[in-house]
């Protein structure tokens, strides 16, 4: 999900010790203070909490509490971390409270590491603000809850409104695939360009499924994944209905397919050719007005919010409505082998709560989970985050579990099939089915 690949050409710095035991040398001292450790890993969330450690330690203090917080700073990418904090987490040594994406908590949780922190939550009072639809997400097979999510967002395709009404292309909510399918082929007959990104192939990563498949897929079927029985539904109608919407965009070189076939697909699609008008579409998330967009994202685009506006997914089957996908952002967990887990979950609930939460979700520009931001500054201050945010109630999310990894590996494989001509959609299907039914096992499948 969110922009660790702008971050990823950054030096990797260490504010402290990769290696710092869940109880660390610091910790628990006779009469002094109790020491504990909070990981995070991209530069826009390191600046953010560097900021609200002092002010959650005074918070303490006046409770009576002499808590000390060290900031474990690694600017890694996403599959930097999950190697990272895997380790640490198998050897005991992880961080007592870590900002991870809700996608790698569920094999986490399954493995042992995480605790579950029911308990905490339901004596918390901010729980009562949770939207009762992330509550729920955030239970996992086992009926616990793992980590608190504390940010939020809605996919869309952000269109380029400027570039299109100059071409004389009808802006209006698109109500089917085929008609945006039609207005694209419109733009590129007027400029040559390939029209549309969305996440696809393998050099995509996770994010050809998370970012590209899974959203498109949820608009057309929500029943791939069953949370009771923990299996997947590989003959779910959504899967071949998504790939052969990629084979016709592909087909008609709508599709930047050199560029998708490339390292880092997304720097010359999302942060070169949309910035500069030459990409119109892109399939995008809330953290688009922030860290790709925003003033200081990674391209930033002038007067963002005056060139560029957002659709919801067209419908892809007949009679079903346009969309916005929701999903979980990130959350805080705690290991199972920490040693302050009490103090852990004070500051998980501190971060989650009030303006050190609003301050981190216009930092990352992301949505509330919770329904008492709207207030709050500075979150008050993004139209476009609150819009956001209200939007999350009429959204389409799907909970998934184990195997989750596997089929976003399934799919990047499959949609490269399709990007480099050797599968038209209903072959990349079937290669997918294989793939996947490989890589999960019988256990995992329906």
């Amino acid at each position: 999900m969110k922009r660790t690949r702008v971050i990823a050409a950054l030096a990797v710095s260490i504010v402290a010790v990769a290696g710092l035991s869940a109880c660390s040398p610091g910790g628990s001292n006779s009469g002094g203070p109790t020491t504990i450790t909070v990981m995070e890993y991209q530069q826009t969330r390191i600046d953010s909490m560097k900021k609200l450690l002092p002010g959650f330690e005074a918070a303490m203090k006046k409770q009576g509490k002499d808590i000390k917080v060290k900031l474990v700073a690694d600017v890694l990418t996403d599959d930097q971390f999950k190697t990272k904090i895997t380790q640490q987490l198998i050897a005991g040594q992880a961080p007592d409270l870590i900002d991870m994406g809700d996608s790698l908590v569920p094999g986490f949780a399954g493995a042992g590491y995480l605790a579950p922190i029911d308990d905490y939550l339901n004596k918390w009072s901010g729980w009562s603000h949770y939207y009762p639809q992330f509550k729920k997400a955030m239970v996992r097979q086992d009926g616990h809850i793992y980590a608190l999510v504390h940010d939020t967002g809605v996919q869309n395709l952000f269109y380029r409104k400027d570039i299109l009404t100059s071409l004389g292309i009808d802006t209006s909510q698109p109500k089917t695939w085929d008609d945006l399918i039609s207005r694209l082929e419109q733009v590129k007959a007027k400029t040559g360009d390939t029209p549309i990104v969305i996440p696809a192939g393998t050099a995509w990563g996770g994010g050809a499924w998370n970012e590209g498949f899974q959203p498109i897929l949820g608009g057309t079927d929500k029943d791939y994944y069953n949370l009771k029985s923990g299996k997947w539904d590989l003959k779910s109608s959504g899967f071949p209905a998504v790939f052969d919407l990629y084979s016709t965009l592909t087909t008609k070189g709508l599709l930047p397919v050199q560029d998708l076939e490339n390292p880092n697909p997304w720097e010359p699609t999302k942060y070169d050719k949309f910035p500069a008008g030459k990409i119109q579409v892109a399939a995008q998330g809330t953290w688009g007005w922030k860290y790709d967009w925003g003033p200081e994202g990674a391209t930033p685009i002038p007067d963002l919010t005056t060139k560029v506006d957002t659709w919801q997914y067209p419908a892809l089957r007949s009679g079903d409505k346009p969309f916005g996908w929701s999903g979980l952002g990130f959350g805080y967990a705690t290991p199972a082998k920490s040693q302050h887990k009490d103090e852990a979950m004070l500051l998980a609930q501190y971060l989650s709560s009030g303006t050190a939460l609003a301050d981190q979700l216009v930092a990352s520009g992301a949505a509330a989970p919770r329904d008492d931001l709207a207030n709050v500054k500075p979150y008050a201050d993004e139209p476009k985050l609150i819009q956001a945010g209200k939007d999350l109630s009429t959204s389409v999310y799907v909970p998934t579990g184990d195997g989750s990894d596997q089929i976003a590996q399934a799919i990047a494989s499959s949609t490269e099939l399709i990007l480099n001509g050797k599968a038209d959609g209903k072959q990349a299907y079937e290669a997918f089915v294989k793939d996947a039914t490989d890589l999960l096992g019988p256990n995992l499948v329906k």
